[in-house]
Parts: structure tokens; C-alpha cells; sequence
């Protein structure tokens, strides 16, 4: 059965972009840091893969799951990938009201977490699904939704900007897998129930 597993690139103390993101901006000011082991050493032109092992298992289980849930500013910020996040895979876009306007490509508008993530695992079928987004993640914890984390921690202070978890209740976590890049570790844990 599909799993919900969230991807997430972060600061050691806990933000996943600088201070004012925006649109133009998505990683805000200074963010850009927290996906630079994507291309530490240069990637491969051809699979833009990380030419490190663990960044390159991480990167191709991005790749392998069967549909993505996203938070609607994530969404926005992207420019809605074009419509395909990856391999044409349905996206799925948690928001509090659907625009009149449909969304690029394969992606669709959900206003309810359950139904969101019901959806985007019945797409999925026996693949993961990918979640993107700090809001949604938070809300995908509080309802009980969210299986597993990987977040590549990335050793810099911010200091401030968007945090990846806030006002949340305590969540119990199981660590499943360390995985160290030259400048990053990938640290998965599973959300315990």
C-alpha cells in the first residue's frame, strides 16, 4: 500500500527556506544553501541525479513515487512544475478554495486533507506518494496521515524564515535510515501511530 512520505531539505535548526520567500523567490533569502547538495560536484546532465550515492538513492526514490501532494503556496511558488512534477504523475494541491481556473497538466485542486491524501494513494497504487510543503506536512501530521520523513539536513544555521514544523503536538518518530553525503545527511525517520 502506497505510503505518504514527505521529501524535505532543511536547516539544522529546522527552516526549509530563508526569510521572504516569495514567487520570484522561492527559497527566500539565502535558502538556495539547502539544495546545494543536489549539485555539490555537479550532477549528471542527462538525469540531473547528485553524483553521490546517498544523494542519488534519495533523489531516485523522488523519482519512483506514484503521485504528489502539495500544499497550494509550494505549488504557486513552483510555478505548478509546468504541470508535471515528474513522469507525468497526478499532483495534487491542497487548498482552502479551488480557483475557478483549473490547474496545469496532471495536477488537481483537493480542499480536504483525507480526500487529498485518499486520492493521491489510490493514483499511486503500490508507489509512495511525494509530499512537498511545510503547511501541508503540518496538516498532514496533525490528521495522522503523514508515514514517513526524509529530510536531507543540511549543516548551516539560518537563523530564521520558513520552519518545516511549528505549532505542532508531540509526534513520536522512529529512526529508519542514515544516509551521509559529503554535504548533507539524509536522515529517515517513520511517523509512529
Amino acid at each position: 500500500m502506497a505510503k505518504v512520505v514527505l521529501y524535505m531539505s532543511m536547516s539544522v535548526d529546522g527552516f526549509i527556506a530563508g526569510p521572504d520567500d516569495s514567487e520570484e523567490h522561492g527559497l527566500g533569502v539565502g535558502g538556495e544553501v539547502l539544495h546545494g547538495w543536489l549539485a555539490d560536484g555537479g550532477v549528471d546532465p542527462a538525469s540531473h541525479r547528485p553524483p553521490d550515492e546517498a544523494g542519488a538513492t534519495v533523489f531516485d526514490e523522488v523519482l519512483a513515487t506514484g503521485a504528489v501532494i502539495t500544499g497550494r503556496r509550494t505549488f504557486d511558488f513552483a510555478g505548478g512544475w509546468a504541470g508535471d512534477h515528474h513522469d507525468g504523475v497526478p499532483i495534487f494541491v491542497l487548498t482552502r478554495a479551488a480557483p475557478p481556473e483549473p490547474p496545469p497538466g496532471s495536477a488537481r485542486y483537493v480542499t480536504d486533507i483525507a480526500s487529498c491524501v485518499a486520492e493521491a494513494k489510490a493514483a499511486a497504487g503500490d508507489r509512495d506518494v511525494l509530499l512537498h510543503g511545510a503547511a501541508t506536512a503540518q496538516e498532514c501530521l496533525r490528521a495522522g496521515l503523514l508515514d514517513e520523513m526524509q529530510l536531507s539536513v543540511v549543516p548551516v544555521l539560518l537563523g530564521r524564515g520558513r520552519r518545516l514544523f511549528a505549532d505542532l503536538p508531540q509526534v513520536e518518530l522512529s529512526l529508519v535510515r542514515v544516509l551521509d553525503g559529503p554535504a548533507v545527511q539524509h536522515l529517515g525517520y517513520r511517523v509512529e501511530r
